[in-house]
């Protein structure tokens, strides 16, 4: 683990920057830009991802072409640094989105890479927990990142991204002085070989489908949700902050044992017993009065843990020596996930309205169904690579 913790630092200070603007979301578009419409709010959190979704999967298969992880990561944090703090520019919205995009963009080949890095130097038999670290590390970056932002954006939204733009900055020069590559067995050189590693590994696309359906959840939550606390709950930008914090501290602290756990019991198991839950908790989230929203969320971050470090696992136990393209490929349908998911928000809202219905909580209801109905259609499958997969002895080298 000498070569994991500060690789798992910085995912952790990489993550902060990326959540501070959630609970400043409403201030940082209509308070920034008057007469905005929801749909607007809705696109600054898509504009984000649809970058990240660009990159997820070419970043993994450049550095597995390049057999290299630190000529691109780099990079990627400096870029990562000067967009947040070109966004503390009075820039017309339309350039805003813009910088949001390539920020996006520069975070997710960051965070796909550093998150290969700790694959890179795990054994076989500590994938569980080099994962499960990874994973709390940025779970926990994202639960701190909503508090910072609510206490930090609360005179000035905008001083978010001095803070986020100068701590990557630091992160930056940090990989420069401190990362160094792992040997790598072999590198995917050509994207037919990434083609070909899918069709030869296809039980890959099982956690690759719940990260999917997850993320798409995530999205909803830091875009709808969080304009729901502030519109409809009355909450400000330090309360939103500690609600989505109930949620996300939870769901860091026990990703790490969750990964271990993977190491004694099955992940595929684990996994759909989560995202059920996790479908649970989304629904009762739209009926919470707002005294008990802070239970609510506590519950969804218990089982948000059991989702993440199982699939976390599965993709690397199912992988081979190709991590960084079957990792980029995690985070590949993860971002499109995010991107899709403050869209499916605005747009489950304006279908309720349009039926005259009230949008809340039926909204809530809809999104939660979509996790239950992630498991019952893959529920064949899941039995079939449960059967397969025995924890004990599974590998980084398993092929479907």
């Amino acid at each position: 683990m000498n070569r994991t913790w500060p690789i798992a630092l910085g995912i952790f200070l990489i993550m902060l920057p990326v959540t501070a603007v959630v609970p400043l979301l409403f201030d940082l578009t209509e308070g920034r830009f008057p007469g905005r419409s929801e749909l607007d709010r809705h696109l600054f959190m898509s504009a984000n991802m649809a970058g990240s979704l660009l990159v997820a999967l070419l970043a993994g298969l450049m550095s597995d072409r390049l057999g290299r992880r630190k000529a691109l990561v780099v990079p990627a944090l400096f870029v990562f640094s000067l967009c947040l703090l070109g966004m503390y520019g009075p820039w017309p919205f339309p350039v805003q989105l813009g910088l949001r995009f390539v920020e996006g963009a520069a975070h997710m080949t960051a965070l796909v890479l550093a998150m290969t890095m700790i694959a890179d130097s795990a054994r076989p038999e500590h994938k569980g927990r080099a994962m499960g670290m990874a994973g709390a590390a940025m779970s926990l970056g994202v639960a701190t990142g909503t508090v910072l932002g609510g206490r930090i954006g609360s005179e000035a939204a905008t001083s978010v991204f001095l803070f986020g733009g100068s701590l990557i900055f630091l992160v930056a020069v940090a990989a420069t002085l401190i990362l160094k590559d792992a040997d790598l067995k072999r590198s995917a050189e050509r994207l037919g070989d990434m083609v070909r590693l899918a069709l030869q590994r296809r039980a890959l696309l099982v956690p690759y489908a719940f990260t999917f359906v997850d993320r798409l959840t995530v999205g909803f939550i830091i875009s709808t949700v969080s304009l729901y606390f502030a519109t409809e709950l009355g909450m400000n930008p330090q309360q939103i902050g500690v609600a989505m914090a109930a949620f996300l501290l939870p769901f860091g602290v026990l990703t790490y044992p969750a990964g271990l756990l993977c190491e004694r019991v099955s992940p595929v198991a684990l996994m759909a017993t989560g995202s059920v839950l996790y479908g649970i908790y989304l629904a009762a989230l739209g009926f919470a009065a707002p005294d008990q929203i802070g239970i609510v969320m506590v519950f969804g971050g218990i089982v948000a843990a059991m989702m993440l470090a199982p699939s976390l696992v599965l993709v690397t136990r199912l992988a081979g020596d190709a991590q960084a393209t079957a990792m980029g490929g995690f985070h590949l349908v993860g971002s499109l996930g995010f991107m899709l998911g403050p869209l499916m928000g605005v747009g489950a809202l304006g279908l309720i309205r349009s039926l005259g219905a009230s949008p809340y909580p039926g909204v809530f209801v809809l999104v939660g169904l979509l996790e239950v109905l992630c498991v019952l259609v893959l529920l064949p499958w899941l039995l079939r690579l449960n059967r397969r997969l025995d924890p004990a002895r599974a590998t980084a080298g398993d092929h479907s």
